[in-house]
């Protein structure tokens, strides 16, 4: 078993936690587009905050606390849904003001504490903790490739990782530094060759924060009821 191959493992991992779109990865393209690159890093840190402090939590057995209390799930979506919606609103007054990639440069970049409060409260950051995180942190191995349809067999025993040990943690927590640092760079780089992309971007993470905002109340209005 390859310390390096786990390491690996571990930088996938955090690029398949990091990369999908979302309300996170909306806000740090924003914040590249109109603030520059080191305003989207600024973004996506304070997401990997976030995860640093559940991986403390679970590391502790604090996260799994959720799970006893029913009513803190549907709690979470609520607050999620209605922290999005309020920060859509900014968004939208950016692609408003914004008509060039410098033009929101002057303004005090915030995007640290948006995702830092909405990755705190977004359920399936939780609840990743609470499945896959808790699996990455319990010593033991995984067999990545066991579990692929119909070559599952053929692969068994090809990429075997360690779990719980210090070069997967390392790889997933470089995966989503690797991802903060690379995504902004590159936003910012379209942002300056493209001027008339900066209130798109606005626009694009208005209405991706909406639709998760209205997505979050209502799956948590349903939990409710």
């Amino acid at each position: 078993m390859s310390v390096i191959t786990t390491a690996l493992a571990g930088v996938v991992f955090g690029l398949a936690l990091a990369a999908p779109p979302g309300p996170m990865n909306a806000i740090i393209a924003e914040e590249s587009v109109i603030r520059g690159r080191m305003a989207g890093f600024r973004a996506g840190l304070g997401a990997m905050t976030a995860d640093a402090l559940f991986f403390v939590l679970t590391l502790a057995g604090a996260v799994a606390v959720i799970d006893r209390y029913p009513a803190v799930r549907p709690a979470l979506y609520l607050g999620g849904g209605l922290l999005m919606l309020y920060f859509a609103v900014g968004a939208v007054r950016e692609a408003r003001a914004a008509t060039s990639f410098t033009d929101g440069g002057r303004d005090v970049s915030t995007g640290f504490r948006k995702t830092l409060v909405l990755s705190l409260t977004n359920p399936y950051q939780i609840g990743f903790w609470l499945t896959v995180g808790v699996g990455l942190l319990r010593p033991g191995t995984l067999d990545v490739l066991a579990a692929v349809p119909a070559a599952g067999t053929a692969l068994e025993g090809l990429l075997v990782v360690e779990t719980g040990s210090p070069a997967l943690l390392a790889g997933f927590f470089g995966g989503i530094a690797l991802w903060i640092v690379v995504y902004p760079v590159t936003l910012a780089a379209v942002g300056r060759r493209v001027d008339a992309f900066a209130p798109v971007a606005a626009a694009l993470s208005a209405v991706i924060l909406v639709g998760f905002g209205l997505a979050f109340l209502a799956i948590g209005t349903l939990r409710v009821v």
